[in-house]
């Protein structure tokens, strides 16, 4: 109910509702690719199949996005791949 007041209130005031933010992971040329879909596995609860397919994009075009929220929820990501030793970011959702 509070998502449809929400959107309607943007809706009649003309104001675009706030885009998300991203986690993104980047490929580096340290973690082996194996690594890198347990750490997805393991800290964002991905199944193998969701994990593999992220770390494929990471390695093969250089990065890949694997969460999306709230500044704060995105900035607690970057803080925990950082502990596992990967090399992650926050940037502003595409508009879409």
């Amino acid at each position: 109910m509070a998502t449809e007041t929400s959107a309607r209130s943007h809706e009649q005031t003309g104001i675009a509702p706030e885009r998300p933010w991203q986690t993104v992971v980047w490929d580096d040329p340290v973690n082996l690719m194996s690594y890198v879909s347990y750490v997805f596995r393991s800290y964002f609860g991905f199944d193998k199949e969701r994990a593999d397919s992220l770390m494929l994009k990471v390695h093969h075009r250089g990065s890949a996005v694997v969460a999306e929220g709230g500044l704060e929820a995105m900035e607690m990501h970057v803080e925990a791949l950082h502990g596992f030793g990967l090399w992650a970011t926050v940037q502003k959702a595409d508009e879409g």
